[in-house]
């Protein structure tokens, strides 16, 4: 008889947390609202390692049906939970960088007023992350998927006074909703070809269709519309924009949400949908393209920011389009190796860059920091860490993540050498832009305050009164201790393909890999193993070169370069023209589109024509109700996209 992991008290005990302290932390001491978000959170990381040390009691994957849901005809979709290798990774991943993040916040927070509230808050959101990531049909993953958008809009807009966080949380919310339209209509289109939504269910019916090489179909435009999902939750183009925006946040939320966690949902569904993806070259190609492509245009705009957290956005970004290209050459488990390691090194960059923040009392311009590894050692030890691992430099782990997904897209069936050269040129620019932001805040002189003849702060204090930079606390230090460590040692798992093979019994890709390898050769896979270092190491050079050794030169570049410069320092513009080319319009026209649409063509019509209208709208009723699954199912789509536009139309609107 196979054993019961309880699987289902690994998300409720955030959300018993995330009650408490929403309820009664009001009222409560601030040690209190830390003990209990503290407690909760570690229990649920407590619980997974559990899972992890009795999987072997169960077969895999396993399914924990915990409550029924949802009954109609032959469908059915319960409250149920699943678990396999993939799922096993993104829990560990989850719960245990959540707690430490739970961690550092008591410190990065304990000042603020509603610090009660923000406990909830990230309590709630990993709930809802575990709920989507747990979950064994899709309709349960879109409740998490939504749960974890409503969480980031409250995390990004938690300080609501000020205008830019309302707007940023509103502005991720909305764009957000545009990629749920695109996965809604994928849902609906999986009920009306398989009748289901159930992995194991969808997946049994799938596996033994034949591959749409030769044109479109169904299983194409359902993979195209789960990535149109992907897409806004992962932060892809063309629906990255809020990302950057949402740094507004508390710097633990850019971590827990925007690093770690919530970002990489859509790589967690697009890998977990790999059978339809398999089965529609077509659509695995608009996810390589959208990577590539991401990955490339965010690092060029992360080359000229000089706001310490929008640089790490936009990384984020492209890291992001980095697992995307792994998904769409066929490489899912090199995706989700690289959504570990960039979990482990962007959180602590992330992390560490509050303690930067922290330590010059809030600011977050580079250009007013400078020379602060002598201020603050601690940190800018473990942010030099996460920058070797994200640069690719050796044994750190973003090398041996980073590398995997180059030697597939080179080597893989649905590959091509451009996407070769446009992830190594990405490389380089990522290396370059990381090494200048630990040049800019750590390397030569203070310049947040007027400094004497030793380069120390003269006066005491800086912009913001706060006195001379100063280390974290030791429970914002200790985080950055072990995520820079797991930054050190976490890519060794990836060594012979281990982690590969792990993941093989979901993915079956152990077998294809080697005979990819061995077909291509040894000698050629660490032949552009060295490329990918040679430019990593040229990245630091360069930086190195124009922010400690030669430091004039930068603007002298930029002066160069001009309206290029200034184009890609304004981000392409491409903000600008959403907003000219979707927001205005729509909040211009709203009084007259309010006017002409609403009360004239429908009050004034539905009033004086109501008989007929009357009518004529049962007639249109009656055939709703067919008792037809796929009628349905084409019913709520049609109502999705009404109720989902309007939602967007009166958001922007707002």
């Amino acid at each position: 008889m196979t054993s019961s992991l309880n699987l289902w008290l690994i998300p409720m005990l955030p959300l018993a947390g995330a009650a408490i302290n929403g309820f009664l932390g009001k009222k409560s001491s601030r040690t209190a609202i830390s003990t209990i978000g503290l407690v909760f959170s570690g229990a649920a990381f407590a619980w997974a390692l559990s899972v992890v040390l009795r999987v072997s009691s169960v077969d895999l994957p396993y399914q924990e049906y915990v409550a029924h849901w949802i009954r109609s005809g032959n469908f059915t979709a319960d409250f149920a939970l699943y678990l396999d290798q993939l799922s096993l990774v993104m829990l560990l991943v989850v719960t245990g960088v959540g707690f430490l993040i739970h961690i550092y916040s008591v410190g990065y927070m304990w000042e603020d007023p509603s610090y009660y509230r923000f406990f909830a808050y990230l309590n709630l959101f990993m709930f809802f992350m575990l709920t989507l990531i747990l979950a064994n049909n899709y309709l349960l993953m879109f409740i998490g998927w939504e749960g974890v958008g409503l969480a980031s809009y409250l995390l990004i807009g938690f300080w609501f006074t000020k205008d830019s966080a309302a707007s940023a949380g509103k502005k991720a919310f909305i764009v957000n909703r545009i990629g749920d339209f695109g996965f809604l209509i994928g849902l609906f289109l999986i009920i009306q070809h398989f009748g289901s939504l159930n992995f194991v269910d969808v997946f049994e019916k799938v596996r033994p269709l034949a591959s749409e090489t030769t044109g479109a179909g169904f299983l194409t435009a359902i993979g195209i519309l789960l990535m149109v999902g992907a897409c806004g939750k992962s932060a892809q183009i063309p629906l990255y924009v809020w990302l950057p925006d949402a740094m507004e946040g508390p710097t633990p939320v850019s971590a827990l949400i925007h690093a770690a966690t919530m970002v990489t949902a859509g790589v967690y569904m697009v890998s977990r949908s790999h059978m339809i993806f398999e089965r529609a070259p077509a659509a695995l190609t608009v996810v390589a393209v959208i990577g590539t492509l991401t990955a490339l245009f965010a690092a060029t705009i992360g080359i000229t920011q000089t706001d310490i957290k929008k640089v790490l956005a936009y990384s984020t970004v492209s890291q992001l389009g980095y697992m995307f290209m792994a998904c769409g050459v066929g490489a899912f488990s090199a995706g989700i190796f690289h959504l570990m390691t960039h979990a482990f090194f962007k959180g602590l960059l992330f992390l560490a860059a509050g303690s930067v923040i922290h330590a010059v009392g809030g600011e977050q311009d580079m250009r007013k920091m400078g020379g602060l590894r002598s201020y603050i050692p601690w940190t800018f030890m473990t942010m030099g860490i996460a920058t070797l691992a994200i640069a690719g430099i050796p044994p750190f782990a973003g090398f041996w993540s980073k590398d995997e997904i180059l030697w597939k897209a080179f080597s893989s069936e649905h590959g091509s050498w451009v996407f070769w050269l446009i992830g190594v040129i990405t490389a380089f620019i990522t290396s370059f832009y990381m090494f200048r932001l630990l040049f800019m805040t750590f390397f030569g002189d203070y310049r947040g305050a007027q400094v004497d003849s030793h380069g120390r702060a003269s006066h005491g204090h800086d912009d913001h009164g706060h006195g001379e930079p100063h280390e974290s606390p030791m429970v914002m230090l200790v985080p950055l201790m072990i995520l820079a460590l797991l930054s050190v040692v976490g890519g060794l798992v990836g060594i012979g393909n281990r982690f590969e093979h792990f993941l093989a019994p979901v993915f079956g890709s152990a077998e294809v890999t080697e005979a990819a390898g061995e077909a291509a050769g040894r000698g050629t896979e660490l032949l552009l193993m060295g490329v990918s270092v040679l430019v990593a190491v040229l990245g630091f050079i360069l930086a190195y070169v124009l922010y400690v050794s030669r430091p004039y030169l930068p603007q002298k570049i930029a002066d160069g370069l001009n309206g290029f410069y200034t184009a890609v320092l304004n981000k392409y513009y491409i903000d600008e023209l959403y907003a000219k080319l979707f927001v205005k319009p729509l909040v211009d026209g709203s009084t007259s589109i309010l006017w002409q649409g609403v009360d004239r063509k429908v009050i004034d019509d539905t009033v004086n024509n109501a008989a007929d209208g009357a009518r004529q709208v049962s007639d249109e009723v009656r055939h709703m109700q067919s008792g037809n699954l796929r009628s349905y199912a084409g019913w709520i789509a049609a109502g999705s996209a009404v109720v989902i536009a309007y939602m967007i139309w009166l958001g922007v609107g707002r």
